[in-house]
């Protein structure tokens, strides 16, 4: 299926959504951001695909829809299913499963593919997708060790994450709430934000060498409609006027993550952050 095929099925794809129920405009937005990816990605109709991370199922939709009626999407995530709000990932998914793209896939929730009870045959899957997901991992190293896993079940790999090179100078509020967020997360901190462990493009390709992968393919993602430069810069300053989570940092981290925060404060505007682009990767 091509980028317009995929990019003209977003809006009834994104009306589907548990979320679009709260926010239509964002949930149409974060659909057709997927629906480039995946197009970019040529997941054939008749595809079998492991997703992990699947969330509330934004990516899970697309890659169901281009895997067609003959195809399968199988969708962890570690988190338990009444994990999330406005809409709880149990809520999502059951959206999802009630729909027509519902018989296609299989969601499985509180599943770790590093969890010895969890195993597929070699090469059960055509393509294993990783979007927008790899910087809620606790560490680089619980990343590769799940790409490294999940090796011998798929013959290609499909990524995407946020890069953390700004483009252009509007893009540096969003660059700093990312990195305080992975600077209080690194110092021992833990919280349950989107950012625990973010990461550059050339680390993710280093993973992937040691992981047993061959890249064959990156290249930059527009995000020119996404929102998660406001909410990352939100939940940023929430962070910093958490005592709680500011007690359990050693003081100079304390003091530094305080600094930027007023810095966060100083360059963000009220809303409409310009967001990081993305990237994607491919590997075999």
């Amino acid at each position: 299926m091509n980028h317009s095929d995929l990019r003209a099925k977003a809006p009834s794809l994104a009306a589907g959504m548990a979320a679009a129920d709260h926010s239509p405009d964002i949930q149409l937005s974060q659909t057709r951001h997927r629906a480039a990816l995946v197009a970019s990605w040529q997941i054939a109709p008749g595809s079998t695909v492991l997703e992990l991370g699947c969330g509330q199922g934004d990516m899970t939709v697309v890659l169901a829809e281009a895997v067609g009626p003959e195809g399968r999407v199988t969708a962890l995530d570690v988190a338990d299913p009444s994990y999330g709000a406005p809409v709880t990932l149990g809520e999502s998914a059951a959206r999802i499963a009630a729909g027509p793209l519902g018989p296609r896939i299989d969601f499985r929730f509180g599943t770790d593919v590093l969890d010895p009870s969890v195993d597929f045959p070699g090469s059960t899957f055509d393509f294993v997708v990783l979007a927008h997901c790899s910087w809620y991992f606790a560490s680089l190293g619980q990343l590769r060790d799940t790409l490294a896993r999940v090796r011998p079940w798929a013959r290609r790999l499909c990524f995407a994450e946020w890069d953390l090179t700004p483009a252009s100078g509007d893009q540096l509020a969003h660059l700093l709430a990312v990195l305080i967020q992975g600077q209080t997360e690194a110092a021992g901190s833990h919280g349950q934000g989107n950012v625990r462990t973010p990461f550059s493009r050339e680390a993710l390709l280093r993973l992937l060498h040691e992981a047993g992968w061959t890249a064959d393919g990156s290249g930059p993602v527009d995000t020119g409609e996404l929102q998660d430069g406001d909410w990352e810069i939100a939940a940023c300053l929430d962070l910093a006027a958490t005592e709680e989570r500011l007690v359990a940092l050693p003081e100079p981290v304390r003091q530094l993550v305080l600094s930027q925060a007023d810095v966060l404060r100083a360059i963000a505007k009220p809303r409409g952050n310009r967001a990081l682009a993305a990237y994607s990767v491919t590997a075999r």
